[in-house]
């Protein structure tokens, strides 16, 4: 997984991540499945121009969901917390 663009493909804007970003300087963003913690930090520091502390990562399973009489399952994704320096700063809010 080379390409950076690959790695990162959406922040996650949820009252829980705006939260998260207030009060511990964390974001949260979806990134590829197959992208391991290492990948995901140079990621954001290339792509935002901040210094990144921590990465946690959690696997979230597709859930079942049903339409009429048939069942399928959303895909499989993967959340990366990151943990900003204190000097960092990023609010994607601003930007829109």
């Amino acid at each position: 997984m080379k390409n950076i663009f690959e790695v990162v493909k959406r922040p996650r804007l949820t009252e829980k991540s705006m939260g998260l970003q207030e009060a511990h300087n964390q974001i949260v963003l979806q990134v590829d499945r197959r992208a391991n913690k290492d990948e995901i930090k140079k990621a954001v520091e290339s792509l935002f121009s901040v210094k990144v502390e921590k990465v946690r990562t959690a696997s979230m399973p597709g859930r079942r969901k049903r339409m009429g009489k048939y069942v399928g399952t959303t895909s499989d994704r993967k959340k990366a917390f990151v943990t900003l320096s204190s000097e960092s700063k990023l609010d994607f809010l601003e930007e829109l």
